[in-house]
């Protein structure tokens, strides 16, 4: 211990005062712990001057932990989540029976004595000599103090069993420190808030924290209106709620009701008639099961607040370290508005349920996120949340560090962003290639930095025999050919489809960074339905990618206004790029693989995609309203989906446009029944078919969509003629000032929108 100058130190008689203070608190310790003081003589006298100056002076009142509201964008409720169930609530919003029922059995002397009670240490100490029955006397605002240290160590077991330590040295310097944060207690707050603080932080068994949340549990109704009985039951369970709960032990619950009541009759606080009634009531139980957590929320939308939890706990807004966020979290008391979208998640969750069943092999998850703004509106997944058969707790639509999983291959939908990628270089859509149906990689093939890829003479193919070239852009993205894309990420190189895919949002699922290899161009690396979402949303944003949000905004327990992060809304790629995306991949939906994804009344773009083998298959695409991503596949990347039943439908394989587009056209059609349709703007594209031929079985994922319900294979039909776009498919647009880009009508489908035509 540091030493004083001359002077600045108490005096002797100020040590000597202070000394006998602490011998006599250090007898109340004595009692308190039914300890033999023979044992601790010793220890009552050495060090307890220089313990007591290196107490704190400052009294510690955490906030009480709480229950936290989770809301929808409109403001109902989605799920309630605590660590502690707790409703914070004023004295007098608490039963003048309760006040008095706690006050008689914790503590009858309350109003009479300040931090300590010398009668009750005198009573106890003769108690627990003459019986072997430990009697304690600790007074309520001591019970408060240790309460206070007990909430404050929130769920640190190591905290938790230094604030409950109860026997050696550590034990008599925790109480000692108790008996001093009393003191100041009842010096600064006084007895009324006292009690009203003591109400509000005690436990009361089966996960009710406080008096009102204990009401609601055992009885379903405020704490304001607990009658005499229900005040004695809820008084007596505060001593050991385990040993008397009414649930479990309801003949040992009403001896200890009548107990208190007894008691209160004895101190006059109630009239021995109303005792006599009171003990001949029934215990009148009107149980209510705690709900918490998000397994209690609403319209599958479990996973999304789950995800909220975690954007919470990984974001330096709410704390500067992890343990910091989880301790705020913890002590709750917050309303959380996210920007959920009840419509779209009912919509959402509707559409996974009609088409794929929880006990399928393979499961689905779809994420939907509103372009411009980065809000996601929803989440859901076929699986439920929970522990048991066909369920799960892992979101399949997020990263691995946001509660998902390994993620999966994307397969062709990452092809539109090499064709934004090519674009951006200058590369015009008409661009044809050979694209055969085998090749080898092209090597050497440029990455960032200067270096450059290497194959190793491994091959590419396209789906059928017959599907070979030459193509250009349009048709080649709306058959999905593989050799295409595999010549045309060759040409540009790697580093422009690496740099934009940043730029969009897209990153691995495992939070590695991308690999610089040619066959990124077939979506080789696994990402998740969120971040797909999140991609497409940059095409229909006219090329301004906005980071995702899923909280609108926080307010604590008294109402005041937390700092939530925002979206960051950034260009990713020219609006002319952008707006002939839009035109590649509204001829996926049209005429394309993506047929019965289409959405009827409303223009939609968007991309089919299977991975290799047939592990996963997708649909992503967007509106100018909302960008979706829908996954189909087995989360343990196990199962092929060849030769298998989904949602009592039989596939003998699964495509992008047979399960994963339906998915998103009926989720999608849900989710904005109510409102306006707008076009997207496109620049006109136009592509021929060579030589009038109609090209049988073409495309990755374009063949199985009409398929019966028994397990006959089926048949494989044919992929119409593309159409001529036309020539001015947006008249009515008009674009907001600084929005145009790119070369000749601004992109926005007039004349040739700066794409020279092939010859």
């Amino acid at each position: 211990m540091a030493s004083k100058r001359p002077g600045s130190g108490p005096t002797v008689p100020q040590q000597a005062a202070k000394f006998l203070g602490v011998s006599v608190l250090s007898g109340a310790v004595l009692a308190g712990l039914a300890l033999p003081g023979a044992g601790l003589a010793g220890l009552a006298a050495k060090g307890s001057v220089e313990s007591f100056d290196e107490i704190p002076t400052d009294l510690k009142r955490p906030p009480l932990s709480q229950r936290t509201t989770i809301l929808d964008a409109d403001g109902e409720e989605i799920a309630k989540v605590y660590s502690r169930d707790r409703t914070v609530v004023d004295l007098d919003q608490i039963s003048p029976h309760m006040r008095k029922a706690i006050v008689a059995i914790e503590d009858s002397r309350f109003y009479e004595h300040g931090a300590i009670d010398l009668k009750g240490i005198l009573r106890a100490l003769n108690q627990n000599r003459q019986s072997s029955e430990v009697q304690g006397a600790s007074t309520l605002t001591q019970q408060y103090v240790k309460n206070v240290f007990v909430e404050e160590a929130g769920n640190d077991q190591e905290e938790i069993a230094e604030a409950t330590q109860r026997t050696g040295p550590e034990g008599v310097g925790r109480k000692i420190r108790e008996l001093k944060y009393a003191i100041q207690v009842e010096e600064e707050l006084g007895k009324k808030q006292i009690l009203e603080n003591y109400l509000n932080i005690t436990f009361f068994g089966r996960q009710a924290y406080g008096v009102e949340a204990a009401a609601q549990r055992y009885f379903s109704t405020s704490a304001k209106e607990l009658s005499i009985a229900q005040s004695a039951l809820l008084a007596g369970l505060v001593q050991s709620p385990s040993a008397y709960d009414p649930v479990s032990s309801p003949e040992t619950a009403e001896k200890r009701r009548n107990v208190v009541l007894n008691r209160m009759a004895e101190l006059g606080d109630i009239s021995k008639k109303e005792a006599k009634e009171a003990k001949e009531e029934p215990l009148g139980l009107q149980v209510s099961q705690p709900k918490n957590g998000c397994i209690t929320a609403v319209d599958g939308a479990s996973f999304f607040c789950d995800y909220v939890r975690e954007v919470f706990l990984t974001n330096k807004a709410f704390g500067k370290s992890r343990k910091e966020r989880a301790k705020r979290w913890d002590r709750g008391g917050m309303t959380i508005k996210t920007t959920l979208d009840p419509t779209a998640q009912a919509s959402v969750q509707a559409s996974l349920e009609k088409h794929v069943r929880s006990s399928d092999q393979v499961a689905a998850a779809t994420s939907i996120v509103e372009p411009g703004t980065g809000k996601i509106l929803a989440m859901g997944q076929s699986r439920p949340y929970g522990y048991g058969e066909d369920e799960t707790e892992i979101n399949l639509s997020v990263k691995r560090s946001m509660g998902g999983g390994s993620g999966y291959q994307p397969g062709s939908t990452f092809k539109p962003v090499v064709a934004a990628a090519a674009l951006e270089q200058g590369t015009s859509p008409y661009k044809k290639y050979s694209a055969p149906y085998k090749m080898e990689y092209p090597s050497p093939v440029s990455k960032c930095g200067g270096e450059q890829w290497t194959g190793g003479g491994s091959t590419v193919e396209n789906e059928n025999e017959t599907e070979k070239g030459p193509y250009r852009m349009k048709e080649a993205t709306a058959l999905s050919v593989n050799t295409y894309y595999v010549q045309l990420i060759s040409d540009i190189g790697i580093c422009p489809v690496s740099k934009l895919s940043e730029r969009m949002g897209l990153e691995r699922a495992d939070g590695k960074q991308l690999q610089q290899v040619p066959s990124m161009t077939l979506g080789v690396q696994e990402m998740t339905p969120l971040t797909m979402a999140e991609a497409y949303a940059t095409f229909a944003n006219n090329g301004v990618h906005c980071t995702p949000i899923a909280i609108e905004s926080i307010t604590d327990a008294r109402g005041k206004s937390l700092k939530v992060p925002e979206s960051t809304c950034k260009r990713a790629m020219s609006e002319k790029t952008a707006h002939t995306v839009n035109s590649l991949l509204k001829g996926v939906v049209e005429d394309g693989t993506g047929k019965k994804a289409g959405l009827s009344g409303r223009d939609s773009a968007g991309k089919t995609g299977t991975s290799d083998e047939r592990y996963a298959a997708w649909f992503v695409g967007y509106t100018p309203e909302a960008s979706s991503a829908v996954w189909v596949g087995d989360p343990a990347h196990e199962r092929r989906m060849v030769d298998i039943t989904i949602g009592g439908k039989y596939h003998e394989k699964v495509f992008g446009g047979g399960v994963p587009g339906p998915i998103w056209r009926d989720a999608m059609n849900g989710a904005l029944a109510d409102k306006p349709a707008s076009k997207l703007p496109t620049v006109e594209v136009k592509d021929k078919d060579k030589g009038g031929k109609k090209d049988e079985d073409k495309g990755d994922d374009d063949a199985e969509d009409d398929q019966p319900d028994d397990p006959k294979p089926p048949r494989v039909p044919e992929v119409p003629e593309l159409p001529e776009a036309p020539e001015n498919p947006l008249p009515d647009i008009t674009l907001p000032p600084g929005m145009i880009g790119g070369g000749g009508n601004g992109g926005n489908g007039g004349g040739n929108g700066g794409w020279p035509q092939p010859r």
